[in-house]
Formats: structure tokens, C-alpha cells, sequence
């Protein structure tokens, strides 16, 4: 099927062509007849397979041309980077058209932003907390507003943003269509989106938290922190050529500044880095720099899991496995986009044993385990990192099985210790009297 089979008319054709786009995704193809028949949808695809578009251009298509100046189309999303990611998009899309879209998100100023809505929209891209913080402003007219998006719509839910997409309801029009659209949607969120959909058409390209076909997954086996920081230098050092544009995914904003300093000191090319204490400027430019191909590493937290659509990532690495399970589908989803190919690589110490199996469960599919090259020492775990593991193993072997004491169990009390503390009460009673 082509994009003119889909209906789709030629100022949009155009800037497909012009976005390299010729062969429309399962999900578009399903998609966008179900978003154009007017009724709520709920969209489950892969990561990576243009879920952005399926709901874009026919949505676009019906809104046709600026009108105006209140937005008829309110679009929801979890991070300021996929903010920026869907307008983006949108803007790629509507070229050809006169359509307005306006970004909302925190980490600036609102005067700008209020300004753009008060000088007429069509499309408002926004995170819930500034959408709320504009519309209290009283420049946005939300009475128009005939098409609501959760794009995220898991995460949206996960992140505790139920309260204000509640009150966001509560401010704009009942008498509207509202589309949820996800990689993944767990039965607890499916049942909470009962909140926002109505007899939706629910299109479900592959069983939810299914990674794209066009990723091949893997397991590296190290025992510590320094010893996974030796392996990821020495495949970004040794493999230069096809670990040309790279994200690491870590746990913390501390590891990943720490892992980002060692990898500049290396010089294995140009790093950044990005997390929440990031400023918004930054993290842009980090982003379209990574995205240009002048950073070859981006070292982040799942700050950018969902934020990132950058078509020629060749590898992401977890040198954290996510605790969260379904991130691990958003975080190997920035590579092998809209058919390409790429590789996903997790470094998994003995702690993370158990949440690589439970991503294996997940996911329905075992990942191939890769043995260390052998030039690479095994590193001796440090005595707190060693007690760390041991506690997390502790604690995940307790959630299985409630009765377990585990290595950390309060001992048991040796009858020298009772003598001990006999004695050491009647000396006390003699020396009170």
C-alpha cells in the first residue's frame, strides 16, 4: 500500500517525498483510516515504526488550512524533548500548508509562549504542567479544541500526569475525538485510558513492549561498575567505524556525567550528555547536535528514551538494564527506526541478572548473551559495590518468595552473647544501687 492508497492528498505527499518517506508503516496504514473515521483510538506499535505521522496527517487533513486563532487540536506528551520531537515532526509534515503549531514546555520563560498562542494556532504541542500554566494565564481559548492527543499515553499515565490531564479535560470541549498512542500499554493503563476514550478502535500492530524486528538485542556478562566502564571503551575504541553514533543509557544523573567525563578524557570523539538537571538549551543543542552527526556518543538517562527520533543511531547501550521494564523497549527503540537495522547492547551484572529475565519475559524473547573479549581483565568488584549487588539480590530473591531471610537476615544470637548480656544487666543493677 502507498501513502496515495491512504487517501492522503499531495501537499502532504510532497513533504513526505521531501522527508524521504515513500512506504507507509503497519501503523500508518491502520492508523490513519481508523483517525480519519472520527472515533477515539488507542495506536500500540513499536517504537521507531512512525506513530508521530499516523495520527498527524489525518488529523492535518481534517483541519485543513488556518482558521483563526484558537487551536483546534491539543497534542500531550510526557518530556519537553518530545515536545520539541513532535513539532518537529509536525512542522515536516504540514510544510505545504498554512497550519500553525505552537511548542509548550517548561525551562523557559512563558512570555514567548504566550505570545505565540495570542498571535493565532492550530496545533499546540505541549507537556500537561505548561499547557495548565498558559492556559492560567487566560491567552489560550480552549473552546475550539476538537482533537485531543496522548502521545506516550503509557508513560503520560506512569509519570503522574493524571491528575492535570483530568483537569485539562475539565477545560476544554466533552464533544471532541481523543487518540492515545503508545509502544506499550499495560493492562492497569489500558484500564485507566477507560478515562479518555470511548468505544475506541483499538489498533494493536505487534503485542505490546515488542521490540522492532530490525534491532538485534544482546547481553554482555560484567561483574562491576569499572569493568563494564573497560568494555564500553573498548568498543567504542576498537570498533570505530560501526559504533558511529552511539546512546548509553544509564540509572543516574551522576553515572552519566561521570561516564561522559572518562569518554571525553578517552577521546573516543565528540560526547554529551543529558538529564533532568541539564539546562533546556543543552539539552537542545545536544540533540540536534547528536542528530547532525557532530556528537558520535550520547550519554543520558531515560530522560531521552522517548525523546529522541534520530534515523541513523547504530547502537544503544544500556550499561544500566532498566528497572523499569518497558523502558528497555523505548531505549533500544532509538535505534533500527523506520526500517533500518541497529544493535542493542545491556551490560548486566550479577544484580541484573534478574531484570534482564523479567525483560526476557516481557518481551517474549530470549536476548543472545556475548562473551568479554579476552584482552579485557576482569576487574575485582570494590567491597561496597560487592555489598550493594548482594542487598539487590537479597531484595529481588525476598519479591519471589516472601519467606526468604536472605544474606542480611538479622543473626541469630549465640549463647555467649546471652551470658554476655546477663551479666552486663546484673553489674548494671549492682552499680545502681
Amino acid at each position: 500500500m502507498s501513502f496515495e492508497d491512504l487517501k492522503i492528498t499531495r501537499q502532504f505527499l510532497n513533504a513526505l517525498e521531501d522527508a524521504g518517506f515513500n512506504t507507509p508503516t503497519p501503523i500508518q496504514v491502520k492508523g490513519i483510516p481508523a483517525v480519519r473515521s472520527g472515533q477515539d483510538v488507542i495506536g500500540i506499535a513499536q517504537t521507531g515504526t512512525g506513530k508521530t505521522a499516523a495520527y498527524i496527517l489525518p488529523l492535518a487533513q481534517i483541519i485543513k488550512y488556518a482558521q483563526g486563532d484558537a487551536p483546534r487540536c491539543l497534542i500531550l506528551v510526557p518530556t519537553k524533548e518530545l515536545v520539541i520531537q513532535v513539532q518537529r515532526q509536525t512542522e515536516e509534515l504540514i510544510k505545504y500548508t498554512d497550519l500553525r503549531t505552537v511548542a509548550l514546555y517548561g525551562g523557559i520563560g512563558p512570555k514567548a509562549q504566550e505570545t505565540q498562542i495570542s498571535e493565532g494556532c492550530d496545533i499546540i504541542i505541549a507537556t500537561p504542567g505548561r499547557f495548565f500554566d498558559i492556559y492560567g494565564s487566560g491567552v489560550l481559548v480552549t473552546k475550539k479544541i476538537k482533537y485531543l492527543v496522548l502521545d506516550e499515553a503509557d508513560r503520560m499515565m506512569d509519570m503522574g500526569f493524571m491528575r492535570q490531564i483530568r483537569a485539562i479535560q475539565e477545560v476544554i470541549p466533552q464533544k471532541r475525538q481523543n487518540l492515545l498512542f503508545s509502544a506499550t500499554f499495560p493492562e492497569r493503563v489500558e484500564k485507566l485510558s477507560e478515562d479518555f476514550v470511548l468505544f475506541p478502535i483499538k489498533i494493536e500492530i505487534t503485542p505490546q513492549a515488542t521490540p522492532v524486528e530490525t534491532v538485534a538485542q544482546y547481553v554482555y556478562e560484567s561483574p562491576n561498575f569499572l569493568s563494564k566502564l573497560d568494555l564500553l571503551f573498548h568498543l567504542l575504541e576498537t570498533e570505530i567505524t560501526e559504533y558511529d553514533r552511539v546512546i548509553i543509557f544509564v540509572r543516574t544523573k551522576n553515572m552519566a556525567d561521570n561516564i561522559g567525563k572518562f569518554l571525553q578524557r578517552k577521546a573516543t570523539g565528540e560526547v554529551r550528555t543529558i538529564h533532568s538537571n541539564k539546562g533546556q538549551n543543552s539539552r537542545i543543542n545536544a540533540l540536534d547536535d547528536f542528530g547532525a552527526g557532530e556528537v558520535r556518543v550520547l550519554v543520558s538517562t531515560d530522560v531521552a528514551a522517548r525523546g529522541i527520533d534520530i534515523p541513523d543511531v547504530s547502537h544503544v547501550i544500556n550499561f544500566s538494564v532498566p528497572r523499569d521494564y518497558h523502558d528497555y523497549v523505548h531505549r533500544i527503540g532509538r535505534t533500527g527506526r523506520v526500517f533500518k537495522t541497529g544493535v542493542a547492547l545491556s551490560f548486566m551484572d550479577r544484580a541484573e541478572v534478574y531484570h534482564i529475565a523479567k525483560i526476557e519475559a516481557l518481551i517474549e524473547q530470549k536476548i543472545t548473551r556475548l562473551k568479554v573479549p579476552e584482552e579485557l581483565d576482569v576487574l575485582k568488584t570494590p567491597m561496597e559495590e560487592f555489598q550493594e549487588q548482594a542487598r539487590e539480590v537479597d531484595a529481588q530473591k525476598r519479591r519471589e518468595n516472601p519467606d526468604y531471610k536472605g544474606a542480611f537476615h538479622k543473626k541469630k544470637e549465640r549463647p555467649w552473647m546471652k551470658t554476655a548480656k546477663h551479666k552486663g544487666k546484673r553489674e548494671g543493677g549492682r552499680s545502681r544501687k
